[in-house]
């Protein structure tokens, strides 16, 4: 694998899993594999993000306050935790997201890290190209995240092994696939890594 690639594990938190606060339908059970994509990036040297919702107590997200969603990832707690299977590994660069209590913030481009720097700020000084983005939720998140990628002129391979979607609606996350690849993500799965 050349330089110029990055991992995104998007918002794999306790309280998008099950028995969270606003869990994905089996949201855990892409664990295995995106720990398998956080290894092969690991051991080529490539660089691993990984995104999380960081709100405050009172958010216009919430809809306690007029929002869309029940509480969830408040800082601090226990639902705002990364899921404890998920092996981050040490030179990790977390991202904090929905830390403003005007703005929803699904997509990572609206992260920093723990310094301040934006992603997309971070993403050019590592001189990062591409992006294998997974995580939760492929309807909203990692949506989001993907299409502001695009638009910011990074290519794109969404893992799709590596994914799962709230599906509020039936068919909301094939339809967010389908907006993805349209925008010019390519789909891709680790058979593909070991072919």
């Amino acid at each position: 694998m050349k330089s110029l690639k990055a991992l995104l594990v998007v918002d794999l938190q306790n309280d998008f899993c099950p028995g969270g606060s606003l869990a994905v339908p089996r949201g855990d059970k892409i664990i295995p594999a995106v720990n398998k994509y956080i290894r092969i990036f690991t051991k080529a040297g490539l660089p691993v993000f990984a995104s999380r919702d960081w709100h405050p107590r009172e958010t216009r997200h919430f809809r306690k306050f007029r929002g869309c969603w029940p509480q969830h990832c408040v800082q601090k707690t226990r639902g705002a935790a990364f899921h404890p299977r998920l092996e981050l590994p040490p030179h990790t660069v977390l991202l904090y997201k929905g830390m403003d209590p005007e703005e929803d913030s699904y997509s990572v481009f609206q992260a920093k890290d723990s310094n301040g720097r934006d992603f997309r700020k971070l993403l050019k000084e590592l001189k990062v190209e591409e992006l294998y983005v997974c995580g939760l939720a492929t309807d909203y998140c990692v949506k989001q995240s993907v299409l502001d990628a695009l638009k910011s002129g990074f290519q794109v391979k969404l893992l799709t092994d590596a994914i799962k979607g709230v599906n509020l609606k039936p068919g909301d996350s094939a339809q967010a696939i389908r907006a993805m690849i349209n925008k010019g993500a390519q789909k891709f799965t680790l058979q593909e890594w070991e072919d």
